[in-house]
């Protein structure tokens, strides 16, 4: 079994969730960190027994690092994510890939001309309800699915943005839908399809020194039909669970943090009585106002898939043009809202 080397750029708090996440692989290893902050990146690598590179452009040299993952400010990805397709080396990259689909596309482009993978992180795609989930949906389960909508009512407190480059639009191109609640639209598009078209509002209401949005709403129409909803905060105290839901002809899921408050067919199979007693639980706190009160293990997940796509030489779920999508609609949000007109997505 091959030992892959990892290297982690950016020594934030979520770069202790990769290297946590890494450390339960198998089959792979943290060889090295490197970040802005000199003191987090050295007690990084002295937690986790690794060694500390002065910057990107020394980690990626270097022959011991087989692939890297991208731990800095969102508006910061763009250039050692590109300076890793220049030395041939593979990355995964947190979420969101990049803060404009432009930038994203120029991160796609140079690794396609290096030969080597781009792939993002969204890691609640690789909880076992999810699958679940995404499993009733292929399969027809729904019959026509006639609404999906996802609810991220979260808390953030003014600290959480005085300290650090959070709330900015040069790093994090966005507030409450690019940081928060990206994951939830990427859930969206991710078991309904692509988004044809959208309205909505923007608003900063309980952070007045942030430069973008704590509250935001959404209507959208899907390319199959189907009509949904967004609504994404960090003004909303204390928090509340993240939630989404699918309805349709044959079917209602409800989805509470991994958990299912309802799991309803109209052709019920022999496991769904399983399903519901086994997902019927909330476990943790899920971030909703603590942004650490979230396990590793998905991340750990969604590491491992990236190097079985890689040592396969199979394409990657999550590989850049799917990561894209939910920028592109986060984005198509805040043109819709700025503008007060509908947007049509291409």
């Amino acid at each position: 079994m091959k030992i892959w080397n990892l290297g982690i750029i950016g020594s934030g708090s979520i770069a202790d969730f990769h290297a946590k996440a890494i450390k339960s692989l198998p089959n792979a290893c943290l060889t090295g960190v490197c970040g802005h902050n000199e003191m987090k990146t050295k007690a990084l690598a002295e937690k986790y027994s690794c060694k500390t590179f002065k910057n990107s452009s020394e980690m990626l040299q270097s022959a011991d690092i087989d692939m890297v993952l991208i731990a800095t400010p969102s508006g910061a990805h763009i250039e050692p994510v590109i300076e890793a397709a220049r030395y041939r080396k593979h990355v995964l990259c947190e979420k969101p890939l990049e803060i404009s689909p432009e930038r994203i596309d120029k991160m796609i482009l140079a690794h396609e001309e290096a030969g080597t993978w781009l792939g993002g992180i969204f890691n609640y795609r690789f909880n076992d309800a999810v699958r679940l989930l995404k499993q009733a949906v292929d399969d027809g389960r729904f019959g026509v699915i006639t609404s999906a909508s996802v609810y991220v009512p979260w808390w953030r407190s003014d600290a959480y943005y005085d300290s650090s480059w959070r709330g900015t639009l040069a790093l994090d191109g966005g507030g409450a839908l690019m940081n928060q609640s990206i994951h939830m639209i990427d859930m969206l598009q991710y078991m309904v399809g692509p988004v044809s078209s959208l309205q909505a509002y923007t608003a900063t209401l309980a952070h007045p020194r942030i430069e973008v949005e704590d509250s935001a709403v959404a209507i959208l129409k899907f390319k199959n039909q189907a009509l949904g909803l967004v609504h994404g905060s960090t003004s909303s105290y204390p928090g509340q669970f993240r939630r989404l839901e699918i309805m349709g002809t044959k079917a209602t899921v409800v989805m509470e943090e991994n958990s299912f408050k309802v799991w309803q067919f109209a052709d019920p199979l022999p496991a769904d009585d399983e399903i519901k007693e086994k997902y019927s639980a909330i476990e943790g706190g899920g971030g909703v106002s603590d942004p650490m009160a979230i396990p590793f293990e998905p991340h750990a997940r969604n590491i491992a898939a990236f190097i079985e796509a890689v040592e396969q030489g199979k394409p990657f779920e999550i590989d850049g043009t799917e990561a894209r999508k939910s920028v592109e609609i986060i984005t198509a949000i805040y043109r819709a809202a700025k503008e007060h007109k509908e947007i049509v997505l291409s």
